[in-house]
C-alpha cells in the first residue's frame, strides 16, 4: 500500500521503518536534518534488545505536491503540530485516502459520529477554529490509540524503547473493510493492531494515565515511580483520575482497569520520564491542550467539576508560556549579538 507518514520522529520513524520492512510503499514527509538522513542513508530502527533494522527504501520529502494520492496517510506529530500542515496535507488524498491520526489525548475528532447531544461538536482545544476537520475530514479517520514507546536519538535514527500495540477503530465502531486493511496493514509490519468496537474507550485509558502524569512529571521533574511513591503526587493523580473518569462516565465511556490498577501499572514503569517531561527538559513545546486542556473543556461541557485538573492544567500552561517567552528573549539576544 502508499503510505505517507507525517513526520519521522519517535512514533512516526518506528511505525515507518517496520511499514516499508513488510514491503509497504512508505514516504516521509519531513523536512530539516532528518529529510537530509533519511534521503542520504535511509531511517534506521533500534530495538530494545539491541538489533538495528534500515529502511532503504523509503521516499523522504518536504513537498506535498510530490508524492501523489495515498492508500493511507498517518498523522505522526504531536497534536499541536498537526495544524502546521493542515493546508498541505489534502494534497496526498485520492477519493478513498484514510487517515491514521497518532496523536496522544482527546483527537479533533471525538464527536464525529459520536451520537447524542453532542454529536459532531469541534474539539477546541485541539481545532481552535475547526481548520483541522475541514482540512481533514473526519469521514476519512480510522482512530488509532499509540501505546509503543520510542526516542528520536539522531536525525534518521529512532530508539525503541517498548511496545508494540497499535488498537485501531472506526470512529462509528463497524468493523468496515476499510479499518480491517489498516489492522491487517499493521500486523503485516509486526504490530499487535487489534480491531476495536469501542475505540473511543481505548483513547480514554490512555489518556487517563497521560492527562496526569504527564503534567505532574514536568511541573514536578519527577520520574513515575517517584510520583507514584510520594504519597501526595499519589493523592494528587488519583483525585484527577477521578475527575476524567467521571467525565468520560458521562460520555458513557467505561473503564476497564481500576484507578489503582492504572496507579499501578504507571508505578511499574519505573524511573520512566514522560514525554511531556523530556519535552521541557528539552526545552520543547509540551503538549499541554490535547492532554489536559481537552478534558478540561469536556469537563465544561458536561458540567463535570475538575477543580485538581484545572489547577494543574493551569501551572502547566504557565510553564509552556514561561518556557516561550524564554526561547523568544534568547533568540532575540542571539539575534542582536549578530
Amino acid at each position: 500500500m502508499k503510505i505517507a507518514i507525517i513526520g519521522a520522529g519517535a512514533i512516526g520513524g518506528y511505525i515507518g521503518v517496520k511499514l516499508a520492512l513488510a514491503g509497504e510503499d512508505v514516504t516521509f514527509m519531513v523536512r530539516g536534518a532528518n529529510l537530509a538522513a533519511i534521503r542520504e542513508n535511509g531511517i534506521k530502527l533500534i530495538m530494545q534488545d539491541g538489533t538495528e533494522h534500515v529502511a532503504r527504501n523509503v521516499k523522504a520529502t518536504n513537498n506535498y505536491d510530490e508524492p501523489g494520492p495515498q492508500d493511507i496517510v498517518i498523522l505522526g506529530m504531536k497534536a499541536h503540530q498537526v495544524i502546521d500542515v493542515v493546508d498541505d496535507v489534502p494534497k496526498l488524498f485520492g477519493p478513498d485516502t484514510i487517515v491514521v491520526p497518532m496523536q496522544n489525548g482527546i483527537p479533533y475528532w471525538y464527536f464525529y459520529k459520536h451520537g447524542g447531544d453532542l454529536d459532531g461538536r469541534v474539539v477546541h482545544s485541539v481545532d481552535p477554529h475547526g481548520k483541522i476537520a475541514t482540512n481533514i475530514h473526519s469521514s476519512r479517520v480510522i482512530g488509532c490509540v499509540v501505546y509503543p514507546a520510542s526516542e528520536l536519538i539522531a536525525p534518521g535514527v529512532i530508539q525503541h524503547v517498548e511496545g508494540d500495540r497499535f488498537p485501531v477503530g472506526e470512529p462509528d465502531g463497524s468493523s468496515s473493510e476499510r479499518v480491517n486493511r489498516v489492522s491487517e496493514c499493521f500486523i503485516r509490519a509486526g504490530f499487535k493492531a487489534p480491531v476495536l468496537d469501542n475505540i473511543r474507550a481505548e483513547i480514554w485509558l490512555k489518556l487517563w494515565g497521560n492527562l496526569t502524569f504527564n503534567p505532574i512529571s514536568a511541573l514536578s521533574r519527577s520520574t513515575l515511580i517517584d510520583i507514584c511513591q510520594y504519597p501526595p503526587s499519589r493523592e494528587l493523580a488519583a483525585a484527577m483520575m477521578t475527575e476524567a473518569q467521571a467525565i468520560a462516565n458521562s460520555l458513557g465511556i467505561t473503564f476497564r482497569l481500576s484507578l489503582e490498577k492504572r496507579i499501578a501499572g504507571a508505578e511499574k514503569v519505573g524511573r520512566h520520564k514522560t514525554s511531556m517531561l523530556q519535552d521541557v527538559e528539552a526545552g520543547r513545546s509540551p503538549e499541554v491542550d490535547a492532554l489536559v486542556g481537552s478534558v478540561v473543556e469536556l469537563g465544561r461541557l458536561t458540567e463535570t467539576p475538575t477543580p485538581h485538573i484545572d489547577a494543574v492544567y493551569a501551572l502547566t500552561k504557565l510553564l509552556a508560556k514561561t518556557m516561550e517567552e524564554e526561547r523568544a528573549a534568547k533568540a532575540a539576544g542571539h539575534h542582536a549579538a549578530h
